[in-house]
């Protein structure tokens, strides 16, 4: 399973997010403040680390969750962009990834939500964090809904 560190493509705010994230060892972190993003305050983060699919190198990143059945639902919107996220393309050709929720790590598998699941998920996490919803339309793509099941060893 991929490794935790400190991304180095992505913007400083979330390169301080993912260290204090990961020098607390989940004690802090955990809550993002997303009325920076448009959302409604403190919301609940996960760390996925996911292996590069040509780099092969790991790679991590910050995201909001919701819970459903033991599995954590995450958002691959890239705020709407008209491309999914790296981080996404990189679970399509690899599902084993890690996460970081709050001081616990899992080696887990993700895999993409698809028709009822995905629609009743969609509604769950625009919940979570209703800019979700702008997101899709200004995107002509579904934007994906992942499910991360974590592995008992």
């Amino acid at each position: 399973m991929p490794e935790f560190s400190v991304p180095t493509q992505l913007p400083d705010w979330i390169k301080d997010h993912v260290a204090l994230y990961l020098e607390s060892e989940g004690k802090e972190g955990h809550m993002w403040d997303s009325s920076v993003g448009g959302g409604p305050g403190p919301i609940a983060t996960l760390l996925l680390a996911v292996t590069g699919r040509r780099s092969g190198a790991a790679r991590t990143v910050p995201l909001i969750y919701g819970e459903v059945g033991g599995n954590y639902v995450v958002v691959a919107s890239r705020g709407g962009s008209k491309d999914n996220p790296d981080w996404y393309k990189n679970l399509a050709a690899n599902p084993n990834v890690s996460i970081r929720v709050a001081t616990n790590v899992l080696d887990a598998v993700a895999r993409t939500a698809e028709g009822e699941e995905r629609e009743a998920l969609w509604q769950k996490m625009s919940g979570i964090f209703p800019p979700y919803n702008t997101y899709q339309e200004h995107t002509d793509r579904q934007i994906p809904v992942v499910v991360i099941e974590p592995v008992t060893n």
